[in-house]
């Protein structure tokens, strides 16, 4: 085929080639690795899919390593294959205005992650300390010990073992530690030694009351961020929708970039639409985290 045939087809070529590469790049850097075992199962069998396996598996663990902390950064070779296809310099400008939004997006799910690590902290160190408890040990050395079997409250966790062992005020270092993210339940075990000391009351069976209060009320937190994973999938499919929509539109030789970035019709489609797209985003993701708070 040659002629204007052939120069017809070069476009479609390039954006199936492009296609291919972008779902290379999310099997290696997001998918965990089933979809590809498995399309490594269809198309090969025995040794080689072993080795193809374990390839991909150090090419994408050498890409993670690299970039751990730093995913933002994908937003700019993502943008500059968009500019090189579209031959315009806009979705250059965008990638890096993407960087930072990505970057603190990035950056408040990990404190949310770090929130709930530190919450289940709390679950396991009352549970630890019950323990200690009935074991025969005093409430000082059994908090010493319950602290440093968990781990999880960090420099918290040094002023209340410090409080702990030099026999300061134990329940106001609790207190104090319980202002930090996801260590607000120290504050009952708080009240449940201030209780104990003061009235001669069991430790240990306040403590495992308020385990119990705190593991069902994790679980119940667990349960509604389960219940509301489905909301957070529409979101994302309807924020995908554009984006497949343009592939699509590319697959079928309408070449909607260059119609996008290169005409003042198509850049002012380009602008609304990305303004209603953030919008919708913002609207979506406010509704679903108002059900995660109620």
């Amino acid at each position: 085929m040659t002629g204007p045939a052939a120069a017809a087809g070069i476009p479609e070529a390039v954006h199936a080639a492009a296609l291919c590469a972008a779902t290379a790049a999310w099997l290696v850097l997001v998918g965990r690795g089933r979809p590809l075992r498995r399309a490594l199962t269809l198309l090969s069998g025995g040794d080689e899919q072993s080795r193809a396996r374990d390839g991909w598996g150090r090419a994408r663990s050498r890409i993670e390593k690299r970039l751990r902390g730093r995913w933002e950064w994908l937003c700019l070779p993502v943008a500059s294959a968009v500019a090189m296809l579209g031959q315009s310099v806009l979705p250059l400008i965008a990638g890096a205005v993407a960087v930072p939004v990505v970057r603190r997006w990035l950056r408040r799910r990990r404190s949310r992650k770090d929130e709930e690590a530190r919450a289940d902290g709390v679950v396991a160190l009352c549970g630890a300390l019950v323990g200690e408890l009935r074991a025969g040990h005093e409430p000082g050395q059994a908090l010493l010990v319950a602290v440093r079997s968990t781990q999880v409250l960090g420099e918290a966790g040094s002023r209340v073992s410090a409080a702990a062992r030099f026999g300061g005020d134990v329940p106001k270092a609790l207190v104090q530690a319980a202002g930090e993210p996801g260590l607000d339940g120290l504050a009952g075990v708080a009240a449940c030694w201030r209780v104990a000391v003061g009235s001669g009351a069991g430790l240990a069976t306040g403590l495992a009351r308020l385990e119990s209060a705190l593991r069902a009320e994790r679980r119940q937190s667990e349960e509604l961020r389960a219940q509301l994973a489905g909301a957070w999938s529409t979101v994302a499919v309807l924020a995908l929708l554009p984006a497949l929509g343009t592939g699509l539109g590319a697959a079928l030789g309408a070449d909607p970039l260059r119609v996008l970035l290169h005409s003042t019709a198509g850049l002012v489609c380009l602008i609304t639409g990305g303004l209603l797209e953030v919008c919708g985003l913002l609207w979506a993701a406010r509704i679903v985290r108002a059900g995660e708070a109620g």
